[in-house]
């Protein structure tokens, strides 16, 4: 016993794995009457115990690893005090005892989160600057139910865990600590004596901010009062029907879009990508004179490994500090918004990096990660994948996805891989999935994660949209929870991906082979809120890029090209284009690299671009093209027979069957002078777009500006326009008036 303290607690306290500190630390009735004060400080050589309205008083060290003790013998309340503390240095410090503040913990809403209810668990758990007991500091909390001890390491104790030890909270599960002091910047993490009773130093789960990889700590964040310039661009956005809105997205992976000039001299790998700063006053005005509605940023999760693309994160609540503090995303944000550029983000609930510092064996139990072995392992990608039955692991998720919404303002989630989460039996051989409840393969706990998520998110973010990536034929993905569906607002369509590029990579001759890959996704087109992607996963991994797929040569593969882009924006659905397809890339991406901005010194590279411009603006300014997207009575084939010419033409409707844009697509370069296009109604017909105009870089073939039609009975209608139709090329038009 060393002054009332058991020899085995100082052994523990000293070895950093004592799980009760409150029990002997701070302020204390002393066994003889009045109080004692204890503190366990290893760096200390003197410590000094300054009561309020008294002078410092000299504290005994009782154990030389660090426990210190002073007794109040006539004192009837428990002292109010701070200390003043002295390093090996000589140096004094004002020091407040942490162990002398009560809880600053929401125990309601930590059993919200352990019930998967809570929200917001990130204002729960993690780090959060505030005032208790009228002391300034931050508040730390983190959910390791099976550790036998858990401690606090950061830039505030120089690393040493044993300074800061963290108290349970009841049963549960969740370590608290307020450290009166410490602010905003400051690193830490959590070294927990797990299970196994192994050391283990964890990142924070719920942190808002990370250290710039290979660094690994959490860093102290404070939302605090950002100084937003979009309210009234979240005021509409809430009232906002976004199936009738232009929808037409630019993908990008800000490490690659553009990176700088040169690396910084001092070797800081910092210099080598754009700061989210930069990127707002470069990136932003670029994406807005193309006329894209919404930037989609390629996952910006603190994630270790630049590699992954950001899809195997550790920071579900903290953006990569590659480009900055997240108040610089903020300020991209609040850029795009006032160039009234919405801002989607991939989400990635799917799978996690086994990265040591990270979730996986957090506590030395499958904590995180499904606890089944034959689904707690990501076949594919070597990662972890969740264990989405668990209460506290759904909160976990949902708050990740209301937190990036509402702390960055940002306008919905593209959620990745999600065909993986919904199959049990994603990538797994026979015999290596578990079945679930009912015999089947699908994962009955992840569709409930989708659900509960997608509710959330529309419920507490209004305007929000909740995009899927979804890769099979689930139904219902796009429909509402309660209509049986996901409750997502929108899917990828990757079948018209894959048709489509199957189709325009083949040699034009062969094309009327594949006919039917032009007009298949039209049979399940508005089964599904559908975006036509041409994505990053399409340019990389020895795809090659658009351009590099399209056949023939030179000025062949600019045509193909551009005939592919005017038929995605001519298709029923929302747009999204990879970065350096408006550019016409030769080279696939290379996410060590950056788009070749050479080419905009080329011709017909610009022309690509400007037609990316031109498309936008007619799919932005014609309702037909955009008030149906989802919707049958959007869409009308006039002749979807032509495979031997391997032309089509086609109908896009506005509401009310009056207002329609017309085209005509040769998928061929065999120009054909005399192709009739039977049109709804008489009149004067303008040519609205041409794929094959010069300004685009393509050969300018003389095609009249304005066309009469005439009357015959053809393909169904009782009017035609004869109109030459040139090579690899779709013309769009409207009727005057």
């Amino acid at each position: 016993m060393i002054q009332g303290v058991e020899a085995g607690t100082v052994d523990a306290l000293a070895e950093g794995r004592f799980p009760r500190p409150f029990d002997v630390l701070g302020r204390h009735p002393h066994p003889e009457g009045g109080w004692v004060v204890r503190v366990f400080l290893p760096w200390a050589t003197e410590v000094r115990c300054v009561e309020e309205g008294a002078g410092p008083v000299a504290m005994d060290q009782v154990d030389p690893r660090g426990l210190w003790i002073l007794s109040f013998p006539e004192a009837d309340a428990p002292p109010v005090y701070t200390l003043e503390v002295t390093d090996a240095g000589g140096t004094a410090w004002p020091v407040e005892d942490p162990y002398r503040f009560g809880p600053a913990v929401d125990e309601d809403r930590v059993v919200d989160f352990l019930k998967g209810r809570e929200l917001r668990a990130h204002e729960v758990l993690g780090a959060a600057v505030l005032e208790h007991e009228e002391v300034t500091g931050t508040r730390f909390a983190v959910w390791a139910p099976h550790a036998q001890a858990v401690g606090l390491a950061g830039d505030m104790n120089e690393w040493d865990a044993r300074c800061h030890p963290m108290r349970p909270r009841g049963n549960t599960g969740v370590w608290e600590l307020f450290v009166p002091g410490v602010g905003v910047g400051t690193r830490y993490k959590y070294r927990l004596l797990n299970a196994r009773g192994e050391k283990a130093d964890k990142a924070d789960p719920f942190g808002r901010a990370m250290e710039l990889r290979p660094a690994t700590a959490s860093e102290v964040w404070d939302p605090g009062d950002y100084d937003w310039t979009d309210v009234e661009w979240l005021e509409r956005r809430a009232r906002t029907d976004w199936d009738a809105e232009p929808m037409s997205v630019y993908e990008v992976h800000l490490g690659s879009w553009r990176r700088p000039d040169a690396w910084a001299d001092d070797g800081d790998e910092t210099g080598q990508w754009l700061s989210y700063r930069e990127l707002a006053d470069e990136l932003l005005p670029y994406v807005s004179d193309l006329g894209f509605t919404h930037v989609e940023l390629m996952p910006i999760l603190e994630h270790p490994l630049d590699q992954s693309w950001g899809y195997q994160p550790v920071g579900f609540f903290a953006p990569t500090a590659r480009h900055g503090e997240a108040d610089d995303f903020r300020y991209f944000v609040d850029r795009a918004h006032r160039l009234g550029i919405g801002v989607l983000l991939d989400w990635v609930p799917g799978h996690f990096p086994s990265d040591g510092h990270g979730l996986v064996d957090f506590d030395g139990t499958p904590l995180f990660e499904d606890a089944d072995p034959l689904q707690a392992r990501h076949p594919d990608w070597g990662t972890l994948v969740f264990d989405y039955g668990k209460p506290p692991v759904r909160s976990f998720l949902v708050s990740s996805a209301i937190h990036w919404l509402e702390d960055y303002h940002l306008d919905g989630l593209r959620v990745d891989a999600v065909a993986s989460m919904l199959y049990l039996d994603y990538s797994r051989p026979e015999g290596g999935w578990t079945p679930n409840v009912h015999g089947g393969r699908e994962n009955l706990e992840a569709v409930g994660l989708l659900t509960v998520v997608n509710d959330a998110v529309h419920a507490q973010v209004p305007g929000a949209l909740m995009v899927a990536e979804e890769s099979t034929a689930w139904p219902r993905v796009s429909h509402g929870t309660d209509k049986g569906g996901l409750g997502f607002d929108q899917k990828w369509n990757m079948g018209w991906m894959n048709d489509t590029l199957e189709v325009m990579s083949r040699d034009p001759v062969h094309r009327r082979t594949a006919y039917e890959h032009f007009t298949f996704p039209l049979l399940y087109a508005f089964s599904e809120r559908f975006v036509l992607p041409l994505s990053h996963d399409e340019v990389v991994h020895g795809k090659g890029s658009l351009l590099a797929k399209m056949p023939g040569k030179g000025r062949a593969q600019f045509a193909n090209l551009r005939l592919l882009l005017a038929w995605m924006w001519a298709h029923p659905g929302k747009k999204l284009l990879f970065m350096g397809g408006e550019l016409g890339s030769w080279d696939e991406w290379d996410v060590d690299g950056e788009l070749d901005w050479g080419l905009e010194d080329d011709f017909h590279h610009t022309g690509v671009q400007r037609l990316g411009t031109d498309l936008n603006r007619l799919y932005r300014s014609r309702e037909a093209l955009h008030l149906q997207d989802f919707h049958p009575d959007g869409f009308e084939w006039l002749d979807c027979h032509d495979a031997e010419r391997t032309t089509l033409s086609f109908l896009r409707w506005a509401p009310g069957w009056e207002d329609f844009v017309a085209g005509a697509a040769n998928f061929t370069p065999v120009h054909r002078d005399d192709y009739r296009l039977p049109v709804p109604f008489p009149g004067r017909y303008k040519v609205v777009l041409n794929t094959d105009a010069g300004v685009y870089g393509g050969n300018d073939t003389v095609v009249p500006k304005v066309l009469e039609s005439r009357p015959e009975r053809f393909k169904g209608r009782d009017h035609v326009l004869d109109l030459p139709l040139p090579g690899l090329t779709l013309l769009f038009l409207e009727r005057e008036g």
